[in-house]
């Protein structure tokens, strides 16, 4: 509850605010009244802490919908509707890793975080370079080859 004091700095720091708004503005008679009740409900409301309204529920994309967010050159995110190549730090941007992405819309355990021609793109440049192109050698393949070459 507000006191009298309280209550009488309100009216004047509205009276002050709608009077600036007017002079400046060109406002019909018949809207004052909305104005001022509105312009003395904000300034009652400062302060005391907002209300909390519930928490939106999310609305998890169907199966068409998981589909049209993958296209070939970009994925398009159910955080922000944006386009990306790769989603990995725009989540972690967002304080999600790609699991928790996964869980919160739900989407399958296979939903892909990088666009498909992005990552075929980047796998032929690796190639490319000789990446990936021997796999891992066991153990004995490679002591038999540095006996054949060490002299003796």
């Amino acid at each position: 509850m507000i006191d009298t004091n309280e209550q009488t700095v309100l009216l004047e720091m509205t009276a002050d605010i709608v009077s600036a708004f007017v002079s400046n503005n060109s406002i019909p008679a018949s809207e004052l009244p909305a104005l001022i009740s509105a312009i003395h409900g904000a300034l009652n409301g400062v302060g005391s802490p907002a209300p909390t309204e519930p928490q939106d529920t999310i609305i998890r994309p169907n199966a068409a919908g998981i589909r049209k967010s993958i296209t070939g050159d970009f994925l398009i995110s159910f955080e922000d509707g944006k386009r990306y190549k790769s989603m990995k730090r725009s989540l972690a941007l967002k304080g999600l890793t790609p699991a928790e992405y996964r869980e919160k819309w739900g989407l399958p355990k296979d939903y892909p975080m990088v666009a498909p021609n992005y990552a075929a793109a980047r796998s032929a440049l690796a190639k490319s370079m000789g990446l990936g192109a021997g796999g891992r050698k066991s153990a004995q393949s490679t002591k038999t080859k540095a006996s054949k070459t060490s002299p003796k």
